[in-house]
């Protein structure tokens, strides 16, 4: 591993202030008790929340190549299920720390919650790691780990167990051309269990993510482990194009409008932010998508880089169209542009501020015009450019307009003609019987539920359609905003059984249609807009009992190799009081936090399988003021809804205070 200590072809520029002390680390908090509750901090103690562990490491080593201090970092994957991550960067500060005399930074940092070096900007500009208390969580749910520090001509160890230190910190005379951090970790067994392992194409994948994200850093990959994937056992992975990279890798060449990609990379003249975006358009059904990434780190429900860079396409196709003198350009909405383009963006800015501490959405203000304006300047000079390529895309792109603009007569649609013209194969998963008896159509959340029903799902009788984020609410929406919201188009297509008073059960595609959305608030809020659309729009279709909700598991539980699943806090008490009556062995809880958190297998056996699920028919025959209902807590009166809370409320604190004890 020295090697790679001492690999430093490029140097990197020096951005900011050089610097890296023990100043430079801020305690906010004290140690946690993180082994108590680890769901609170990686989600859980499944596969996937051991995993987690190796994006803090490996995102601490990112944010030193970002800032410009290293530009190599190594991956090892052990056969004894321990991984090594190490960079050519500063190295951790070994001094003793301001606020604590007695200790180093390198102990405040290990095993200090909210200690770091990300707080002020003052040593990273940029950085995806803000919150303090990645690699102190590793430390306190791995049984080993030992993190050496190359720093000025000397090598600095130690080593911890649970988060505990087991020695002081020892050093040794070495090169004074080493420099850099190595942490090896091996994640605990009494928290993550004996039977769970790293997968090597999932940290494997990471990490070429990671090089794609960044072009100027090289990620050296060892793999001690013999795995059936296409993982090597030794690579470089470096990607100098960056994103665009990235695009080639996911889509068929052959298949783009004018056969170029839209591409550009902007490093830090507006605001310190860096941006980097890669955008193509196809001329078949290739699966559309937009992958956005802030600090390296993905934000799947976008945020406001995204906006800025949907606004910038809609504004230059349409000035494009306005200079040439096509009319037609005006009609252009931004699902126009979108319905058959595959988009990757990356930025880079200080402070950013995410939604929730998991990251996936970016909420910083500002930022969408930085992008708006970054990307349409671009964007105005790849079109004028080139005004064939402009003009096949401008045509393409009016085309999927025009087609929209025809869907709102609401014809009915055979099914064969409905599949061929979704031109959305990569939302719609169609299933095979060519009849209704005994078909359904599942309704889910997002590309990742959506990715994980496919796999999961009866590929006979049942299909898949995801829809982004949350539906438009139809009840308090005018029907210019209905007839050209793209998933409401999506999901009336697919039926084929039109809406309104064009509606015909014959024509309905599928026996049932279920609404699967996350055990969570947000998803109890998708599936009321849905339901309010099916019950304004086709309300004929839950009077004939075709409409469904699933009850997919919020827990799952583990007990001497055997698992069960709870819907809910109280289902799970339940089960853990009735599995501890009988067996004191310990039982492992696990939280989803959401469909696309689900193996497929998990899915079908507890949501999907018609043998195992739960699911439950929505009717409306037990209302006698059903439209009252609809129009309170849906419709344009918002103080309707805050009655409506308020009295609920009352009663509940009546309940409350009629049962004490007093």
């Amino acid at each position: 591993m020295s090697d790679l200590f001492s690999f430093n072809n490029k140097k990197p520029p020096k951005i900011i202030n050089n610097s890296y002390s023990a100043k430079d680390i801020e305690v906010l908090e004290g140690l946690e008790p993180v082994r108590k509750r680890p769901g609170m901090y990686i989600g859980g103690t499944d596969e996937n929340s051991m995993h987690h562990l190796v994006s803090e490491v490996l995102d601490n080593a990112m944010d030193e190549a970002v800032a410009g201090f290293a530009n190599v970092i190594a991956i090892k994957m052990h056969a004894d299920n321990s991984i090594t991550i190490s960079d050519n960067g500063r190295g951790i500060p070994v001094d003793n720390h301001p606020k604590f005399p007695n200790k180093s930074a390198l102990e405040v940092i290990l095993t200090q919650l909210h200690s770091g070096g990300k707080f002020s900007g003052k040593v990273y500009q940029t950085a995806g790691g803000l919150h303090g208390v990645g690699v102190s969580v590793v430390n306190a749910l791995s049984d080993h780990l030992e993190v050496k520090v190359y720093k000025e001509g000397k090598l600095f160890k130690q080593s911890y167990s649970k988060g505990q230190k087991l020695n002081e910190i020892s050093s040794e005379e070495v090169a004074k051309k080493l420099k850099g951090t190595s942490i090896n970790f091996h994640p605990d067994p009494e928290i993550f269990g004996e039977d769970k392992h790293f997968i090597s194409h999932k940290i494997y994948e990471l990490a070429k993510s990671k090089a794609y994200l960044y072009r100027g850093v090289t990620i050296e990959w060892e793999c001690e482990i013999v795995t059936k994937s296409e993982v090597p056992t030794k690579s470089l992975i470096h990607f100098p194009s960056g994103l665009k990279d990235y695009l080639l890798s996911k889509i068929n060449p052959n298949n783009l409008v004018s056969g170029e990609i839209f591409c550009g990379n902007v490093n830090g003249e507006h605001d310190h932010a860096r941006i980097e975006w890669a955008i193509v358009w196809h001329t078949n059904e290739e699966r559309n998508f937009i992958q956005s990434y802030c600090n390296t780190i993905p934000t799947p429900l976008g945020g406001t880089h995204e906006q800025g860079l949907r606004m910038a396409l809609l504004r230059g196709l349409k000035d494009y169209g306005e200079m040439v003198g096509n009319k037609k350009a005006s009609m252009l909405i931004i699902e126009d542009i979108l319905e058959t383009s595959s988009i990757v963006l990356s930025v880079f800015i200080q402070e950013p501020v995410f939604q929730g501490q998991t990251k996936e959405k970016l909420v910083s203000v500002g930022v969408n015009k930085i992008v708006e304006n970054v990307v349409k300047d671009h964007f105005d000079h790849w079109l004028s450019g080139n005004k064939l390529l402009a003009n096949q895309l401008l045509d393409h792109i009016i085309n999927i307009a025009e087609f929209r603009i025809n869907k709102r007569n609401e014809k009915n649609v055979s099914r064969k003609t409905a599949t061929h013209k979704l031109r959305l194969p990569g939302k719609l998963a169609d299933c095979t019987k060519s009849t209704p008896e005994g078909t359904e159509l599942f309704l889910v959340e997002g590309d990742s539920a959506g990715g994980s029903a496919k796999q999961a799902r009866n590929r006979e009788t049942q299909a898949i359609l995801p829809l982004r984020g949350k539906i438009l609410n139809v009840a308090n929406a005018t029907l210019e905003k209905i007839t050209s919201n793209q998933e409401i188009q999506d999901l009336e297509i697919a039926l084929a059984c039109g809406s309104l008073k064009n509606y015909r059960e014959e024509n309905l595609r599928y026996e049932k249609v279920i609404i699967m959305t996350d055990a969570d608030v947000d998803g109890a809020h998708i599936a009321s807009l849905l339901m309010t659309f099916f019950y304004l729009r086709m309300p004929k279709l839950i009077s004939a009992g075709h409409l469904y909700i699933a009850k997919p598991p919020l827990y799952r539980l583990t007990q001497a190799n055997k698992t069960y699943y709870a819907i809910n806090e109280q289902q799970k008490t339940n089960l853990i009081d009735k599995l501890t009556s009988t067996n004191k062995s310990k039982i492992e809880i696990g939280r989803f936090k959401g469909l696309g958190e689900m193996m497929p297998a998990q899915l079908k056996e507890t949501t999907m399988n018609p043998q195992n699920r739960s699911i439950f028919k929505v009717t409306i025959d037990d209302f006698e003021n059903i439209d009252a209902i609809v129009e309170d807590l849906m419709g344009k009166k918002p103080e309707k809804r805050f009655q409506f809370i308020h009295d609920q409320a009352l009663a509940k604190m009546d309940k409350i205070i009629n049962n004490l004890d007093i």
